[in-house]
């Protein structure tokens, strides 16, 4: 997960720092932090955030020759 694939799947979820961060069990200081690109990530940390967002509806998109990404899941009916 890149800065940017962070910030646009909280701007997809339309949750703040402090959502994300109740969600994955982490700090505020630590999103801020890696989605200004002023520090990384340990593996967990990393983890946990992205599993928030997964379990919250969001895609993560691979490099595919135009930049990493993420969308919304199609929610079920």
């Amino acid at each position: 997960m890149t800065p940017a694939q962070l910030r646009m799947a909280r701007a997809a979820l339309k949750i703040g720092v402090r959502d994300l961060a109740e969600l994955a069990g982490v700090t505020t200081a630590t999103i801020t932090r890696f989605e200004n690109e002023r520090g990384g990530l340990n593996s967990a940390t990393a983890g946990k955030l992205r599993t928030a967002l997964v379990d919250a509806g969001i895609i993560f998109i691979d490099q595919n020759g135009n930049g990493p990404g993420c969308r919304l899941r199609e929610r079920q009916a």
